[in-house]
């Protein structure tokens, strides 16, 4: 499945909205998980650690890296689901699928890693690479790919 994650916005105007979306997204992916294996890709909104952010220290109180949507992807993880890229990459540093348009953000790689493909821990055997295509341009987020082993 694809999915595109409300976005917190400025001030955490929607931070409400976005706690309560992230509750029933992680139902409905539980709610799949009992029938088959699911692997879910999309924009998330969310550096789940701060290993997913260039500066993570001036960003705490940020749409994305609010401790409760970083509580919220950890309550999805343990609900049955594996961060792909953290499974095969636990210690990578610089690793981002997004970049501001301001500040030549992307020329200095100061990003955010909030494009995940998760998959159900019962398939995480499955997961032979997951990779970030950050050299491809055309927009502020980068391609990911996902190869699983049949």
């Amino acid at each position: 499945m694809n999915v595109y994650t409300p976005n917190s916005q400025r001030g955490l105007a929607r931070l409400g909205y976005r706690m309560q979306w992230d509750d029933a997204f992680r139902a409905y992916l539980q709610k799949l998980d009992a029938v088959k294996p699911v692997v879910a890709c999309g924009d998330m909104n969310v550096a789940h650690e701060e290993i997913d952010l260039k500066n993570p220290k001036t960003n705490v109180q940020n749409a994305g890296f609010t401790p409760q949507e970083r509580r919220k992807m950890t309550r999805l993880l343990a609900a049955g689901f594996t961060d792909s890229f953290r499974f095969l990459h636990p210690g990578q540093t610089g690793a981002y699928t997004w970049w501001s348009y301001m500040f030549h953000a992307r020329e200095h790689n100061a990003g955010w890693r909030i494009d995940y493909f998760l998959v159900s821990d019962s398939i995480r055997d499955r997961i032979r690479e997951s990779s970030i295509l950050s050299s491809v341009t055309g927009s502020d987020h980068c391609p990911i790919e996902l190869l699983l082993d049949e």
